[in-house]
């Protein structure tokens, strides 16, 4: 079995300046940021609470107050 160097020549390597670096223009521009990456967010609820959960909650501690209002003005 004969083994065969994968690197290139580095002599004859296309784009490469002497001692190993690359010219200006060869190289890739960089990444983009992972701000634009994933899906497209169309759904936003807004902040806070509705309605409905308010009312319910401030119903059933008002149930509440009253019902121990009432129990502690019996005994």
């Amino acid at each position: 079995m004969t083994g065969t160097n994968p690197d290139p020549d580095p002599r004859r390597t296309p784009g490469q300046k002497g001692g190993g670096g690359v010219p200006p223009g060869e190289t890739p521009p960089g990444e983009d940021s992972t701000s634009g990456a994933g899906p497209q967010e169309t759904y936003n609820p807004t902040r806070g609470w509705a309605k409905g959960p308010v009312i319910a909650i401030g119903a059933l501690v008002l149930l509440f107050c009253v019902t121990v209002v009432i129990w502690a003005a019996i005994i």
